[in-house]
């Protein structure tokens, strides 16, 4: 019996050359980049811009973070649709506990999450690690971004659009299930951002649903992050 062959989500590389707006090769990703998100709605997407030992810091900071007695993570626990702050400890998604930093980009917003978690000193190095991390997801949100809008003719809102952009970071654990465990880390759902920019540890979990109800493991190399096209 043949076996069905098994999805991927289409990858798009944006790390091949210095990527200018006009030219040849811009036009040949934008192109990847539109056929992509009509057919899946994301798309993985190669971006060797971020260096290997910001991956690795932005991990072991996060290690940190999560590590912190839940007491503490709980003063920061949110209190708004926008998810800023802490999210956990619900009955219907266990294995899940995220933080939400709003404006990323801007180390004083991280200063403010720092001072909470670590109120004596705060943390310096977290806070430098993480804005480094979302500035560099901005520029590619943002070549993302200029990509859709010029596929669409309306490049000439971009930077009205960019201008109203808000970076929002949300960083993620989820416990591995036991081994009778049926429980998943969240329940099936739709972005609400615009676009979201996912990185994964190398622990592969993500799944994505195409157009025919087919679910797709997402599983990129440590140079890849998924990019989500999100409105419902």
């Amino acid at each position: 019996m043949d076996s069905k062959p098994r999805l991927r989500l289409p990858t798009v590389d944006f790390s091949k050359t210095v990527l200018k707006t006009g030219t040849h090769e811009w036009d040949s990703v934008k192109l990847q980049v539109k056929v992509a998100l009509e057919e899946y709605g994301c798309f993985e997407a190669i971006y060797d811009k971020v260096p290997t030992d910001l991956h690795k810091a932005v991990y072991s900071s996060l290690e940190e973070l999560f590590d912190l007695p839940l007491s503490t993570k709980l003063k920061s626990k949110s209190t708004n649709p926008a998810g800023h702050g802490y999210i956990g400890q619900y009955p219907s998604v266990p294995l899940y506990e995220s933080m939400g930093i709003n404006d990323a980009i801007n180390i004083e917003n991280v200063e403010s999450l720092a001072s909470i978690m670590w109120p004596e000193k705060g943390n310096a190095n977290f806070c430098k690690t993480i804005t480094s991390f979302a500035q560099q997801m901005s520029e590619l949100d943002q070549i993302v971004r200029r990509m859709v809008l010029e596929s669409l003719g309306v490049e000439k809102y971009y930077e009205e659009h960019i201008e109203s952009t808000n970076y929002h970071m949300r960083v993620m654990k989820y416990e591995g299930p036991k081994t009778s465990d049926t429980k998943v880390g969240l329940t099936p759902h739709t972005d609400k951002s615009t676009v979201t920019i996912l990185s994964q540890n190398q622990v592969n979990g993500l799944e994505v649903q195409s157009k025919d109800g087919t679910w797709i493991d997402a599983k990129i190399s440590p140079n890849s992050f998924i990019v989500v096209i999100g409105l419902d």
